[in-house]
């Protein structure tokens, strides 16, 4: 039985700034990478990267483009780094540019246009790099299924200035960005106790100010105010800020453009963080009556089953369980008529806000400890507008749980701490292996303009 209750948004303290991986762990991200390409029958990695899609090369080398694009090519016995005019001073940043482990070239032609040009081409870079006829993993941002491509291996997703000339040195290029995204066997699909410590600050930092926020709404003000009232704190940003209300409320990727907030507007907004996105919808009203007349029972009808859902949600967050149970449970959850979730309801999250999900509907896809999942069950109906309760999680075992205890206790305390927020406050069944990582996790407040009423369970 849910139920709206006065509460304080709970106060857990601002994680210290955690470590970056160090040399050590980028050397062995290195030959992680190394040997599943040759597990693949494959000899040369060339991994792709460029703003929006810079995870997966961040990750190898702690190097992500900015304004331009950059290229990996990774053979059995070197490395080499291609950079622009303006990222090439920046390659240091990668402890293994720093150490010698990967080279690095300057290829003017990922600069931005009209900029100096005069080096090698990207042609030439690629044919002194890659053996000829060597078998060629392409790593960019996605993969392809038989349903989207006639031969899916061969579909890359690489810009056609360098799949060209990689296809005219190699003898085949197939696309293996799979080899670092897959939900099962992807390197960056796990993630370890140092990594948790990462995510919890990133999740932290972005719900503290997404709480600054909703704390300063108030009728009248521009959109452009409530989002400067976050004082987002300056760490790179996952995806683009969103504010969707008014006239833009069911365009939920819509930024501020100067809309007013006012009373009885449906409204959504984030703040996302490489490795955090913290999301929540609802009203911008004190109670019911503000809502339109045929929105009026949006808590009975929408909102509260809703959060019953996401109770059954976080339940099944165990190792072992599949995505296709979790899918089933969800769909039966919310019915599609009334709810319409149509994105998968949860997924894996990194650098880049979505890496990909074992949650789809017949998967049997299991899922595992050391998965960073997103809990983004996205329901929307044109009277009743949204809910959310999107924030991020680390399913763990017992030996991972142990492993963060021992190495980062305080992170540990702070996660069970928001644990026992979601179990004896809010009613949420939230097992152990379930790690919260920010404060808002469990917090769903449908009238925005009364941010401490929340829905609880009974």
């Amino acid at each position: 039985m849910a139920e709206l209750l006065r509460i304080d948004w709970p106060e857990f303290g601002m994680p210290e700034v955690p470590a970056e991986p160090d040399l050590a762990e980028y050397r062995g991200r290195l030959a992680a990478l190394r040997a599943a390409i040759a597990a693949r029958g494959l000899e040369v990695a060339v991994v792709y990267g460029d703003r929006e899609h810079s995870a997966n090369l961040h990750w190898v080398t702690g190097f992500d483009p900015r304004f331009e694009e950059a290229l990996l090519v990774v053979t059995p016995g070197a490395a080499l780094l291609l950079a622009g005019n303006e990222c090439l001073p920046y390659t240091g940043i990668s402890p293994l540019v720093a150490a010698g482990d990967i080279a690095v070239g300057h290829c003017a032609s990922f600069s931005l246009p009209s900029q100096p040009r005069g080096t090698k081409r990207v042609a030439d870079w690629i044919a002194e790099a890659v053996p000829a006829g060597a078998a060629v993993g392409a790593i960019g941002w996605k993969w392809f299924g038989a349903d989207e491509a006639a031969v899916p291996e061969a579909a890359l997703d690489l810009p056609a200035f360098i799949a060209d000339p990689l296809r005219a040195v190699a003898g085949r290029v197939e696309n293996a960005a799979d080899l670092m995204m897959h939900p099962v066997h992807g390197l960056r699909a796990r993630v370890d106790a140092g990594e948790i410590a990462r995510l919890e600050f990133a999740n932290q930092m972005a719900a503290i100010a997404l709480s600054r926020m909703v704390f300063a709404f108030r009728e009248g003000m521009s959109d452009f105010a409530a989002f400067e009232a976050a004082r987002v704190g300056g760490l790179p940003l996952g995806c683009h800020p969103t504010f969707a209300c008014g006239d833009r409320a069911a365009q939920g990727l819509s930024g501020p453009t100067g809309q007013v907030l006012r009373r009885g507007s449906a409204i959504s907004f984030n703040i996302c963080h490489w490795r955090s996105n913290i999301c929540r919808a609802g009203w911008l009203a004190n109670d019911a009556a503000d809502l339109p007349e045929a929105a009026q029972d949006y808590l009975a009808a929408f909102a509260f089953p809703y959060m019953e859902a996401m109770s059954l949600w976080c339940s099944l967050m165990r190792p072992g369980v599949t995505g296709g149970e979790v899918w089933s449970a969800m769909q039966a959850a919310l019915p599609f008529d009334t709810f319409g979730v149509f994105l998968n309801p949860g997924h894996l999250i990194g650098v880049d806000e979505w890496m990909s999900s074992p949650i789809f509907e017949g998967s049997g896809m299991a899922l595992a400890s050391g998965m960073a999942m997103q809990c983004d069950v996205i329901p929307g109906h044109p009277v009743y507008g949204s809910t959310r309760m999107e924030d991020g999680y680390v399913l763990a075992d017992e030996a991972l749980r142990a492993d963060l205890a021992a190495r980062f206790p305080a992170v540990a305390e702070r996660i069970a701490r928001r644990q026992a927020f979601m179990r004896e406050t809010i009613g949420l069944d939230v097992p152990d292996s379930l790690l919260p990582l920010a404060d808002t996790c469990g917090v769903v407040a449908p009238w925005l303009f009364n941010p401490r009423q929340l829905i609880v369970l009974g």
